[in-house]
Protein backbone atom coordinates (compact mmCIF):
# COMPACT_ATOMS: atom_id res chain seq x y z
CA UNK A 1 0.00 0.00 0.00
CA UNK A 2 1.62 3.38 -0.81
CA UNK A 3 1.47 6.22 1.57
CA UNK A 4 -0.45 9.75 0.97
CA UNK A 5 1.42 12.93 2.02
CA UNK A 6 0.27 16.49 2.12
CA UNK A 7 2.41 19.28 2.31
CA UNK A 8 5.35 19.54 4.21
CA UNK A 9 5.57 15.61 3.87
CA UNK A 10 3.03 14.54 6.49
CA UNK A 11 2.00 11.41 6.36
CA UNK A 12 -1.79 10.36 6.33
CA UNK A 13 -2.96 7.30 6.78
CA UNK A 14 -5.65 6.28 4.20
CA UNK A 15 -8.45 3.95 6.20
CA UNK A 16 -10.53 1.90 3.38
CA UNK A 17 -13.29 2.41 5.67
CA UNK A 18 -13.52 5.84 6.30
CA UNK A 19 -16.74 7.52 5.00
CA UNK A 20 -15.45 11.10 4.96
CA UNK A 21 -12.68 12.61 2.28
CA UNK A 22 -10.05 14.97 4.72
CA UNK A 23 -11.12 18.67 3.67
CA UNK A 24 -7.81 19.93 2.22
CA UNK A 25 -5.51 22.49 4.61
CA UNK A 26 -6.03 25.02 2.37
CA UNK A 27 -10.12 24.90 2.37
CA UNK A 28 -12.63 25.50 4.58
CA UNK A 29 -15.81 23.90 5.35
CA UNK A 30 -18.20 26.57 6.80
CA UNK A 31 -21.76 25.42 7.81
CA UNK A 32 -24.12 28.09 8.62
CA UNK A 33 -27.97 28.66 9.01
CA UNK A 34 -29.18 30.20 5.41
CA UNK A 35 -32.27 32.32 7.03
CA UNK A 36 -32.61 33.37 10.48
CA UNK A 37 -36.26 31.57 11.17
CA UNK A 38 -36.17 27.88 12.65
CA UNK A 39 -37.29 25.87 9.91
CA UNK A 40 -41.30 24.71 10.82
CA UNK A 41 -39.89 21.15 10.09
CA UNK A 42 -36.33 19.91 8.73
CA UNK A 43 -36.22 18.78 4.64
CA UNK A 44 -33.69 17.31 2.63
CA UNK A 45 -33.21 19.46 -0.24
CA UNK A 46 -31.77 17.49 -3.06
CA UNK A 47 -30.84 18.53 -6.01
CA UNK A 48 -28.78 21.36 -5.61
CA UNK A 49 -25.30 20.62 -7.35
CA UNK A 50 -23.64 24.13 -7.29
CA UNK A 51 -23.04 27.08 -4.33
CA UNK A 52 -25.14 29.28 -6.47
CA UNK A 53 -28.04 26.70 -6.95
CA UNK A 54 -28.22 26.77 -3.05
CA UNK A 55 -28.27 30.51 -2.36
CA UNK A 56 -31.23 30.64 -5.37
CA UNK A 57 -33.13 28.06 -3.70
CA UNK A 58 -32.86 29.40 -0.36
CA UNK A 59 -32.07 33.06 -1.00
CA UNK A 60 -29.90 33.43 2.82
CA UNK A 61 -31.08 37.20 4.50
CA UNK A 62 -29.86 38.14 7.35
CA UNK A 63 -31.15 40.88 9.48
CA UNK A 64 -28.57 43.23 11.47
CA UNK A 65 -28.72 46.89 13.78
CA UNK A 66 -25.97 49.05 13.23
CA UNK A 67 -24.64 51.76 16.07
CA UNK A 68 -23.35 55.02 15.15
CA UNK A 69 -21.06 57.10 17.14
CA UNK A 70 -24.28 58.44 19.27
CA UNK A 71 -25.77 54.80 20.05
CA UNK A 72 -28.17 55.44 17.56
CA UNK A 73 -29.56 52.07 15.82
CA UNK A 74 -29.91 51.59 12.07
CA UNK A 75 -31.55 47.84 10.83
CA UNK A 76 -30.76 46.59 7.35
CA UNK A 77 -31.80 43.98 5.76
CA UNK A 78 -28.11 42.14 4.44
CA UNK A 79 -29.11 39.54 1.53
CA UNK A 80 -26.20 37.03 0.32
CA UNK A 81 -26.61 35.94 -3.71
CA UNK A 82 -23.15 34.40 -4.22
CA UNK A 83 -20.26 33.88 -1.70
CA UNK A 84 -18.88 37.18 -2.59
CA UNK A 85 -21.46 38.67 -0.58
CA UNK A 86 -19.78 37.52 2.90
CA UNK A 87 -16.82 39.40 2.57
CA UNK A 88 -16.61 43.20 3.45
CA UNK A 89 -16.54 44.53 0.27
CA UNK A 90 -20.04 42.32 -0.49
CA UNK A 91 -21.62 43.65 3.27
CA UNK A 92 -20.43 47.12 2.51
CA UNK A 93 -21.79 47.38 -1.35
CA UNK A 94 -25.81 47.07 -0.09
CA UNK A 95 -25.34 48.86 3.48
CA UNK A 96 -25.96 52.48 3.51
CA UNK A 97 -24.50 52.36 6.86
CA UNK A 98 -21.10 50.48 5.75
CA UNK A 99 -21.12 52.71 2.54
CA UNK A 100 -21.25 55.62 4.43
CA UNK A 101 -18.60 54.35 7.06
CA UNK A 102 -16.20 53.34 3.95
CA UNK A 103 -16.05 57.21 2.78
CA UNK A 104 -15.55 58.27 5.88
CA UNK A 105 -12.79 55.96 6.77
CA UNK A 106 -11.25 56.99 3.14
CA UNK A 107 -11.55 60.90 4.21
CA UNK A 108 -9.93 59.99 7.10
CA UNK A 109 -6.93 58.21 5.35
CA UNK A 110 -6.23 61.22 2.92
CA UNK A 111 -6.07 63.30 5.99
CA UNK A 112 -3.42 61.38 8.00
CA UNK A 113 -1.69 61.19 4.39
CA UNK A 114 -1.61 65.42 4.49
CA UNK A 115 -0.49 65.53 7.44
CA UNK A 116 2.73 63.39 6.95
CA UNK A 117 3.77 64.40 3.57
CA UNK A 118 2.21 68.42 3.90
CA UNK A 119 5.34 70.19 4.85
CA UNK A 120 3.39 73.62 5.43
CA UNK A 121 0.59 71.78 7.25
CA UNK A 122 2.78 70.36 9.76
CA UNK A 123 5.09 73.68 10.15
CA UNK A 124 1.16 75.12 10.65
CA UNK A 125 0.71 72.79 13.26
CA UNK A 126 3.04 73.15 15.20
CA UNK A 127 3.14 76.72 15.35
CA UNK A 128 0.87 77.47 17.75
CA UNK A 129 -0.06 81.08 15.96
CA UNK A 130 -0.68 79.77 12.51
CA UNK A 131 -2.83 76.64 13.89
CA UNK A 132 -4.86 78.56 15.50
CA UNK A 133 -5.29 80.65 12.22
CA UNK A 134 -5.79 77.56 10.33
CA UNK A 135 -8.46 76.31 12.82
CA UNK A 136 -10.21 79.23 12.81
CA UNK A 137 -10.39 79.07 9.03
CA UNK A 138 -11.61 75.75 9.06
CA UNK A 139 -14.33 76.93 11.81
CA UNK A 140 -15.35 79.75 9.25
CA UNK A 141 -15.20 77.29 6.37
CA UNK A 142 -17.79 75.03 8.75
CA UNK A 143 -19.98 77.91 9.61
CA UNK A 144 -20.30 79.20 6.05
CA UNK A 145 -21.30 75.29 4.68
CA UNK A 146 -23.61 74.50 7.60
CA UNK A 147 -25.76 77.73 6.34
CA UNK A 148 -26.49 76.45 2.68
Amino acid sequence: MANTYGIGGTEVKTDANEAFAEIPQNRTLMVEKLTSDPPIKPVVQTGLKTVEEVFDHFKPEVEVEFEDEEGVGTKETLKFGNLGDFGAKGITRQSGFLKDLDTEKDQYVKIVKQLKTNKILKTAITDPEAKQALLDSIRALLTEIEKK
